[in-house]
């Protein structure tokens, strides 16, 4: 702004070149008309005024231009009564400035009362009719324009390509050549996007052919769209033999390129790229930015993000959604209140893809309260913003809030229905998968992948395998059988049912298996008792496949060694662990050894093992051997493990339940009495038990000291018959 009013300083100083005062005015007006600066342009305009130059042919040219683009009519209308005569770039002006404010109709009556016209009349017309999709006005008037030069053919090439209609353009553009028109450079950008949108690789080579033969082939603009060409259509080789022959590349160049590494997943080489681009713009950085994020790599999103803040570089939306991403995945929320303040500053706040990930930040960070602050400041609020405050309540506990949202939704999405089935998932409530699945279905909503998957998974928490084997026969009708994730969650859910037999059957068909899968089949085959075929199928895992053994596959296979007593080959796979798969064992993995050797009866072997676990021992670890000291009378290891035990109890509830069962296992009632009232006095709860049956295709849960169920009533009174018949029958036996 000061730089306009020091220019405006300038020309109030004696002129002592008239042309230059001109340029200088000119230039002032054509930098008001393109930032829309209303003020400033009409204090310049009286100026020029009372300067005596506004009637100057120049300068009011530029002031109706002006004032055309701040669309004010009054104003154009006095300007317009200082033409007595016809004026061609007036009128040319008055018709491009109807056509951008969509006024076909008065502009079309602008250029039928010109009593002569040129091509920019003629180009402007045609081009505004294709802009709108009035196709056949727009040909009507190009075939009978006189001035068809490369322009004209241009315009019209370009207009019905926007429209969709690649075939007429290309007839066209055909009809150009026939015509004995060259085409520019811009004709040619035009077509190569034209085969680009068409999939039309060998047309795409023909124009290149063209290109060559015309001598385009090094013009900096046709290139890029040779190269944007070659990564659509997936010839990404090409698309790198055009970019290293420029002799000269501008930013769009670079980025392109650097979108085809990016596309095809080669971070590493996209970074070499992106650092040695003499020239970044804000697609370069949210490129990076956003594929860093989806990747995984959310560190270095945020690193890229901070350093093009230091670039001086002004984040899109579509940046600010990333690294908002990236920040969620960290769960860093302080860093995240500091860009929602800089979404706040620059007026994004009604941008439901930056209010959706901000949204999803406070969801990830345990701050849903602050998520829906958000969530109620967006004004155009469209499903994906609705979905992600779904998901902020479910996956912090707040179902009943989620649901009350979710019944508020409109048009629910398969998004929708996908965050309420996932949210229950997580939060155990595995009946009320079943409730919103059967809802869905009843709405006429097709499920997808992940919901199938999601309900499969409440199927094996539950081990309802008639409900297991529905869903099985919904996937066939649905085409997702030969998906892999629908396929694991099949073999995990027979596998968890009981059902190993199909649960084999299902992984040997899966034509695709990735370490999910075969983690699956591991361990439900150990899980259910076959642990030899278990350990057998690691083994065909490691020879025929490249996938490398993860933490859960090595637990699986220490359970199978475990519970089929093979301690040695056990003990091989625990010490393999960090030197050959490079995996530091965890606490699971330490308990399950320590269950190993404790079954063993090498009790002295599993204690030692736990005093030298570089974490913090499990709960279960102890009791494991404390079960192995029963077991083998092993009481002086017994009396220091009990001690343990009791001094786990003092700090987590864990292991007063734990304390409560050994005395149990003793037959020390008044102790378990005892303990109970300890984690009562010091507020320390227990998940409550939860046991259930599918009856009739109906799920039925019971939980601990719960009076809930419908027919609680019917279900006591039975429970006294079975009483009652016992005792009859123990008092005869």
């Amino acid at each position: 702004m000061g730089s306009i009013f020091k220019s405006l300083s300038v020309i109030k100083k004696p002129v002592k070149s008239f042309i230059s005062f001109i340029e200088s005015s000119v230039s002032l007006l054509k930098h008001c008309s393109k930032h829309r600066l209303t003020t400033q342009g009409q204090v310049f305009h009286a100026h020029f005024y009372k300067s005596g130059v506004s009637s100057h042919r120049y300068i009011a040219v530029k002031l109706l231009i002006m004032y055309l683009d701040f669309q004010k009519s009054s104003e154009v209308n006095e300007l317009l009564k200082d033409y007595d005569e016809f004026d061609m770039v007036v009128h040319n002006c008055l018709i491009s400035a109807n056509v951008n404010w969509g006024n076909l109709d008065e502009a079309r009556k602008v250029f039928d009362q010109m009593p002569e016209r040129n091509e920019v009349s003629w180009t402007a017309l045609i081009s505004g009719y294709l802009k709108y999709g009035r196709v056949d006005e727009s040909l009507w008037l190009f075939y009978r324009n006189p001035f068809q030069n490369v322009i004209s053919w241009t315009a019209a090439i370009s207009g019905l390509l926007s429209n969709q209609m690649h075939f007429k353009s290309f007839e066209l553009f055909l009809e150009m050549l026939r015509c004995d028109v060259r085409p520019n450079k811009v004709t040619f950008v035009s077509v190569v996007r034209g085969c680009s949108e068409m999939g039309g690789f060998e047309l795409g080579m023909s124009v290149f052919g063209l290109i060559v033969k015309v001598g385009f082939e090094d013009d900096v603009s046709v290139c890029n769209s040779l190269i944007t060409f070659s990564l659509r259509l997936g010839e990404f080789e090409m698309g790198r033999r055009i970019f290293e022959r420029m002799g000269n590349r501008d930013v769009i160049s670079w980025t392109a390129i650097l979108d085809m590494y990016v596309e095809i997943g080669d971070l590493e080489e996209a970074r070499k790229v992106f650092d040695e681009m003499p020239e970044r713009n804000e697609v370069s950085w949210s490129a990076m930015i956003s594929r860093y994020t989806q990747r995984g790599y959310s560190e270095d999103a945020i690193k890229l993000f901070r350093l093009m803040i230091e670039d001086g570089i002004s984040p899109n939306s579509s940046c600010l959604s990333s690294a908002i991403n990236a920040l969620a995945n960290l769960t860093l929320l302080q860093l995240g209140k500091t860009i929602h303040a800089r979404v706040l500053k620059i007026g994004l706040t009604n941008d439901v893809f930056v209010s959706s990930s901000l949204i999803d930040l406070y969801g990830s960070c345990g701050s849903p309260e602050d998520g829906r602050l958000v969530f109620d400041t967006v004004q155009n609020k469209n499903v994906v913003c609705w979905n992600t405050m779904v998901s902020a309540y479910c996956s912090n506990g707040l179902q009943e809030e989620a649901k009350k949202l979710f019944d508020q939704i409109h048009v629910k999405s398969i998004g929708s229905w996908n965050s309420m089935v996932s949210g229950y998932l997580e939060n155990e409530q595995y009946d009320k998968v079943f409730e919103v699945f059967n809802n869905m279905l009843l709405s006429g909503q097709t499920p997808d992948i992940s919901t199938v998957s999601s309900v499969l998974c409440a199927c094996a928490n539950l081990t309802s395998l008639e409900k297991g084997k529905d869903i099985h026969g919904k996937t066939f009708k649905l085409g997702f059988h030969h998906d892999v994730f629908v396929g694991t969650s099949l073999v995990d859910m027979y596998a968890k049912s009981g059902d190993i037999e199909n649960s084999k059957r299902v992984f040997n068909k899966m034509a695709e298996k990735n370490d999910v899968s075969w983690t699956a089949m591991i361990q439900g085959l150990a899980e259910n008792g076959y642990a030899e075929e278990s350990l057998e199928l690691f083994q065909e895992m490691e020879k025929t496949t490249r996938i490398k053994p993860n933490e859960l596959i090595l637990l699986a296979i220490l359970f199978a060694c475990s519970h089929c007593g093979l301690v040695d080959k056990g003990l091989h796979y625990f010490n393999l662990m960090e030197t050959v798969y490079k995996i530091k064992p965890n606490e699971r993995h330490y308990t399950c050894v320590v269950d190993m050797l404790s079954r063993s009866g090498r009790v002295s072997e599993a204690e030692d093992l736990i005093k030298s676990m570089p974490c913090e021992p499990e709960v279960n670890a102890w009791a494991a051997l404390l079960s192995g000291c029963k077991t083998y009378g092993e009481d002086e290891i017994a009396e220091r493990t009990a001690a343990t035990i009791q001094e786990l109890a003092e700090k987590k509830s864990g292991g007063y339940v734990l304390l409560s069962n050994v005395y149990a296992s003793a037959g020390k009632w008044p102790e378990v009495v005892k303990t109970r009232k300890l984690m009562k006095e010091r507020g320390l709860k227990k998940s409550g038990g939860c046991s259930w049956i599918e009856v009739r295709n109906e799920l039925h849960l019971f939980y601990s000291q719960d009076g809930s169920h419908h027919d609680l009533n019917a279900i006591y009174g039975v429970l006294e018959q079975l009483k009652c018949h016992m005792l009859v029958l123990f008092e005869y036996t």
